[in-house]
């Protein structure tokens, strides 16, 4: 097998998968190098949300086009029997009653961008779904063609289709050094050898910050643990919609098999190892989610305990994607997405083949998120923003 490439990808998460992809469809000869397995890390513990609403509206305009990905997959991506388990559920956005003016002003962003979504009064989402509490809010926003997808099939799909337009994967392959000679990047070494290409894609998720240290850069990149819980609902809670709860700083959707899936938006720690343990939750954790979603969905109450799991994801300080080229020429970034990331990899993958092949991205301006902001001391913040919470 030769070991010469036009692109090295390093991680094989939904991220590279989909880079690889949009890359070897026009004919790049792209590598992707993975220390473990597809969907490995982040990818494989995502919770799969499916959803429009952001408060930047790039971010809003990427998960708009990979929509488009999710809901015609076949067309667009392809692959016999694989695909990307997309289950419409209509998404709701629940704020606090101090922030319906960002509410209100963010869906007449995305109506402006095409995405279907609308303000209903929780008189609207009673009806919407009548097993919730929704004495503590007045409105919220709702995408009725939203839901949730399978990360893993997600990301085996686009490696599947990149595979099939030339792409390698290399499973079992960590890497352990980014070459670099005359400030221009040459290839890595891995445990399976050297690899060469004038182009290596930083999509290694929470092993990102070791990967930007190889090639002398040091960035504010940390990692964030995030839990969720299994819990099966009661036999008369059939199912509900998929939501974000900034009042509870909670999200949950369900699943099948008759559970629900339910992450915290709070409380999660940073800066621990990706290494560390990811087969058990923190003592606290179950309780503290059982308890918020029972306030929010009371039959819950007669439900009860399935099963939790744990994994670690990239995190910047302002909780949006560091995306681009930063470093020697050809080392790219395209990592941090802060436990949001899943639903836009769709688009990311794209407009981000474009800036590397085309010089500037096409389908969506993403020069917003380059990495540059954190050695100048900016921060993204969305137009419209909500409490710092994690989203």
């Amino acid at each position: 097998m030769s070991t010469t490439f036009d692109v090295l990808i390093i991680g094989g998460g939904v991220h590279g998968a989909s880079l690889a992809f949009h890359l070897a469809r026009r004919g790049v000869k792209v590598a992707v190098l993975e220390k473990k397995f597809v969907a490995a890390g982040a990818t494989g513990r995502s919770s799969g949300l499916v959803r429009m609403h952001y408060d930047l509206e790039a971010e809003a305009r990427l998960a708009w086009v990979s929509f488009g990905y999710f809901t015609d997959w076949s067309r667009r991506v392809g692959g016999e029997g694989v695909g990307c388990g997309f289950t419409r559920t209509g998404f709701i956005q629940i704020v606090s009653r101090d922030h319906v003016d960002a509410l209100k002003a963010n869906v007449l962003v995305h109506q402006r961008i095409g995405i279907p979504s609308l303000l209903v009064t929780a008189e609207d989402v009673k009806r919407l779904a009548p097993s919730f509490a929704t004495d503590d809010f007045d409105v919220a926003a709702y995408e009725p063609e939203s839901g949730y997808a399978d990360p893993t099939s997600t990301a085996q799909g686009f490696m599947n289709a990149a595979r099939a337009h030339g792409a390698v994967l290399m499973q079992d392959c960590p890497v352990n050094g980014v070459r670099v000679q005359g400030g221009k990047v040459t290839g890595v070494s891995t445990s399976k050898g050297e690899f060469s290409a004038p182009v290596v894609v930083n999509a290694a998720g929470a092993w990102a910050r070791e990967v930007c240290q190889m090639v002398g850069l040091h960035l504010p990149l940390s990692t964030w643990r995030h839990e969720t819980m299994f819990a099966r609902r009661p036999p008369e809670l059939i199912s509900h919609p998929t939501a974000i709860d900034f009042p509870h700083s909670m999200y949950f959707r369900p699943e099948t098999g008759g559970l629900t899936l339910v992450g915290l938006e709070d409380g999660n720690p940073l800066g621990l190892s990706p290494d560390e343990d990811t087969d058990h939750v923190r003592p606290d954790f179950v309780e503290r989610a059982g308890e918020r979603i029972c306030q929010r969905i009371p039959p819950m109450l007669h439900g009860g305990f399935h099963s939790a799991q744990v994994g670690y994801d990239g995190i910047t300080p302002d909780q949006h994607p560091a995306i681009g080229p930063l470093g020697p020429q050809g080392f790219w970034l395209d990592c941090g997405f802060s436990g949001t990331g899943f639903k836009i990899a769709p688009a990311v993958g794209l407009c981000l083949s474009e800036w590397i092949l085309d010089g500037a991205p096409r389908t969506v301006d993403i020069t917003v998120f380059s990495p540059t902001r954190f050695l100048e001391g900016r921060t993204l913040q969305g137009e419209h923003p909500y409490e710092n919470i994690w989203r």
